[in-house]
């Protein structure tokens, strides 16, 4: 094998992706760039490199800047290269396989508190269309921890105001049945009145179905519901980037300090992973230690005598 560094494999790697694998021209790209960054880093053949040496490349790519979420895939594109001259007998080992990716920094979403949340909810004021269907969003956002989209997609008849239940259909188009909360539900009965009159001032058949609608009879959008969060977040004068989703992270954090068990709002937000749904919740220390010392037995230097 003759020894003149890894330009000669980079290229049989790349040709192979193109061929064989069928990759995008732009995935192409991101392998070349960062094969040829550790090339420039690395100058020995395959045979000659060892795990050292890709951790070198790691943590040099950290400490110049380079986010984790970059490093981890460059480490992903060395992986897919090394087990390539793998399994074409170039080396005898994967040794980037043996690389541990860098661990990911965790980014903890906004939420507001309770009184913050009840202050936006009421922010949207007087009669007509838009304000009582701004203030039933708000409400229904925070009272039932749905994701905007689950928001946007519901039809007229996926509510029971009745009974307090709406039916939403969730990622990979699941449906589930969610509680509404009293002060949720009377915003929607006033949104039901005004949408019944502006459709019938605009004269828009019965058989549109969308319940949630815009100044046009259209049916209201993802983006244009998150800028009404945004918006009134901005006018009561709430610092950060608030908008649906930090309500959705409120509903699920007030909702285990207030003793609902995590199983529980796992289900109410639809997450397939409790994991998904630790994060979604913020406790303060505070409050750990509080639930500690009260459910623990021996919490207390008098309990254990």
């Amino acid at each position: 094998m003759p020894e003149d560094g890894l330009q000669t494999y980079i290229q049989k790697f790349l040709k192979y992706l193109e061929v064989e694998r069928n990759v995008s021209v732009h995935t192409l790209r991101a392998y070349e760039k960062d094969l040829r960054d550790f090339a420039g880093y690395c100058v020995a053949g395959p045979q000659d490199i060892d795990m050292i040496d890709i951790r070198g490349f790691v943590s040099h790519q950290i400490t110049t800047g380079r986010s984790k979420t970059t490093v981890s895939r460059r480490l992903a594109t060395l992986r897919s290269f090394f087990s390539y001259l793998y399994d074409e007998g170039y080396v005898k080992i994967n040794q980037a396989k043996l690389v541990p990716s860098p661990k990911a920094t965790k980014h903890l979403p906004n939420f507001l508190s309770v009184d913050d949340v009840f202050n936006l909810v009421q922010t949207p004021e007087g009669i007509g269309l838009l304000p009582v269907r701004d203030r039933a969003i708000l409400e229904l956002l925070y009272s039932s921890g749905l994701r905007v989209s689950e928001v946007a997609g519901l039809n007229i008849d996926d509510l029971n105001i009745r009974d307090g239940l709406v039916k939403v259909r969730g990622k990979g188009k699941k449906e589930r049945i969610v509680p509404v909360g009293n002060k949720a539900l009377d915003a929607l009965k006033s949104y039901i009145i005004e949408r019944k009159l502006f459709k019938k001032k605009k004269s828009i058949p019965d058989g549109d179905t969308a319940f949630f609608l815009n100044r046009d009879g259209d049916r209201l959008t993802d983006r244009q519901m998150r800028r009404i969060v945004v918006k009134y977040a901005r006018a009561m004068g709430i610092d950060g980037q608030i908008g649906p989703h930090a309500i959705r992270h409120s509903f699920a954090t007030h909702m285990l300090l207030g003793g609902a068990d995590l199983r529980v709002i796992q289900e109410l937000l639809g997450h397939s992973s409790l994991s998904t749904t630790q994060k979604y919740t913020h406790l303060d220390i505070g409050h750990l230690i509080d639930v500690y010392d009260k459910a623990h037995p021996f919490s207390k230097e008098g309990d254990r005598q």
